[in-house]
């Protein structure tokens, strides 16, 4: 019996696993007034395969990837499961041996390269998740930037263990600027070092696609697939984050089974009973601090050390889903809610000072892990253990927050493991959904990261441009070439200033006013 609970707690009705947004100060009568209807509607039809991103034409189905079944189509389940199947076959080869290194060893490491949603969701669940018990697991490292320092220093961490590298590229299109470059960095070195290139490379993406092609013609070990109704923030339950998992040890399947229990526990359909949907409940949650246009930061907590990267994976999530300039049809709104945070106590110590005390422009939303997972049992003092210590901080911080009136949302796992943070996941993915409909936004959209990748192609092409104009070997100020370039000067100062840090130009006089030459 759950009477006794405020009817804005939700307890999940196998495990104890609940939602507490009884700390919001929600107005539930004016939440009642929402279009719930709308969104359980476009929820249903996003899930049957009606075209849910309207700008790109595409339906959105990462749900049916954990409930192939429920796909809308015989060849869409079939997909899905042959693609499930051969990355549990693969990642089994290659865990036992079977598939090996040049030299017939077995892999020892996983490089994973891709970017956003390509890496911070396998990152996640590598970072939150050990081996399971029984299982080889290699050791797994990410390149998700095209910073050559990174790289590097990445590269630098394998060392001689490059030998037995695997290396798995994820790229939708394989036109990804920061995934490409850091896989021809990659390469390079390999072939730098005598080793194989084609042997130890595993492409995850959509068939046909300029990566899927280069693959093809390397001779790589394999293509994995990848579709274009999966967008990068949501495919952590596709090949993207599952090849990696099992890779790492971690249980898929459970993964799987964990994101379909909350996919079905968030899929009540009747507007008038949103309460009892915790997906719901989070979305109103986010209405009511926000008064529906995002007014208030939520500051992501998480008492676990593993979940450190939650923050990070739910900002691009939610921000990348939620941040537009126009509604759908069109009017210019300026939508979005931003996410930050990192994990509790550590961060307490940094920012709950300003969270209770100073500006009232945020809320909390806290995650409570009721195990000690495989931490030490020994008392600390009489009768209190460490983790007693983890939760007074997060039970405090939250009695804090109420004492100023400040808001705050718990969610509670009774253990951290695979199951658990597939659930996460799906929570959180269909609370997006839920609140796009709400405000009225396309969530499976991206318009402004695609402006800013336009925007760096434009800016190399004019550093190929500003190289152009001093092929004279006639020196030029910044000035100059910015004019000649018919291009922002400090665009040109920066750049310029780039390519003498880098031996590839050379300046006389002052940074502020010198004189640029090849």
């Amino acid at each position: 019996m759950t009477d006794w609970l405020p009817p804005t707690v939700l307890v999940h009705p196998r495990e104890p696993w609940w939602l507490d947004a009884s700390a919001m100060g929600l107005d539930l009568p004016a939440l009642d007034t929402l279009p719930w209807e709308r969104a359980f509607k476009e929820l249903h039809q996003t899930e049957a395969g009606e075209i849910a991103n309207p700008d790109e034409g595409r339906a959105v189905g990462h749900f049916w990837l954990r409930s192939p079944h429920d796909a809308p189509t015989v060849g869409h389940a079939r997909a899905i499961g042959e693609a499930l199947e051969t990355v549990r076959s693969f990642s089994k080869a290659i865990l036992d041996g079977r598939e090996a290194a040049e030299d017939g060893l077995p892999f020892s490491d996983l490089l994973h390269i891709g970017i956003g949603g390509s890496a911070l969701g396998p990152a996640l669940l590598v970072d939150a998740l050990p081996p399971g018990a029984g299982r080889r697991a290699l050791r797994v490292h990410f390149i998700d930037n095209t910073d050559p320092d990174g790289i590097a220093r990445t590269l630098e961490q394998i060392g001689e263990r490059l030998r037995h590298t695997l290396v798995v590229i994820v790229s939708k299109s394989g036109g990804t600027v920061e995934t490409r470059n850091a896989m021809i960095l990659v390469r390079e070195t390999c072939l730098s070092q005598g080793l194989e290139w084609g042997s130890r490379a595993v492409a995850i993406t959509v068939e046909g696609s300029k990566l899927h092609q280069q693959a093809q013609q390397e001779g790589w070990r394999a293509v994995l697939p990848l579709w274009d109704w999966v967008g990068g923030r949501f495919s952590v339950t596709s090949a993207v984050g599952l090849f990696t998992a099992e890779l790492a040890g971690i249980d898929s399947v459970a993964l799987l089974d964990g994101a379909r229990e909350m996919d079905a526990w968030t899929r009540a359909a009747e507007p008038e009973r949103w309460r009892e949907n915790p997906a719901a409940l989070l979305a109103a949650s986010w209405h009511h601090a926000g008064k529906g246009r995002g007014e208030r930061a939520m500051v992501v907590l998480p008492y676990r050390d593993r979940l450190g990267l939650l923050a990070r994976y739910l900002q691009q999530l939610i921000m990348e889903s939620l941040g537009k300039r126009h509604d759908r049809s069109g009017r210019t709104v300026e939508q979005g809610l931003t996410v930050y945070g990192n994990k509790g106590s550590t961060d307490q110590h940094a920012y709950v000072q300003q969270l209770r005390d100073g500006r009232d422009d945020v809320f909390v939303t806290f995650l409570q892990v009721l195990d000690d997972g495989d931490g030490p049992l020994t008392e600390v003092q009489p009768g209190v253990r460490a983790g007693d210590s983890l939760q007074g901080f997060l039970l405090g911080t939250r009695r804090a927050l109420i004492e100023q009136g400040r808001p705050s949302l718990t969610l509670t796992l009774p253990r951290l493991d695979a199951w658990q943070l597939g659930g996460v996941i799906a929570l959180f993915e269909r609370a997006v959904g839920l609140y796009a409909s709400l405000i009225d936004v396309n969530a499976y959209h991206q318009p402004g990261v695609e402006a800013g990748k336009e925007a760096a192609a434009d800016l190399l092409s004019l550093s190929g441009t500003l190289r152009g104009l001093l092929q004279d070997g006639q020196p030029r100020s910044a000035a100059e070439l910015a004019a000649a370039a018919n291009a922002d000067p400090v665009e040109v100062w920066s750049i310029l200033e780039h390519l003498v840090a880098t031996d590839r130009l050379t300046r006389t006089g002052s940074p502020q006013a010198g004189r640029y030459r090849r």
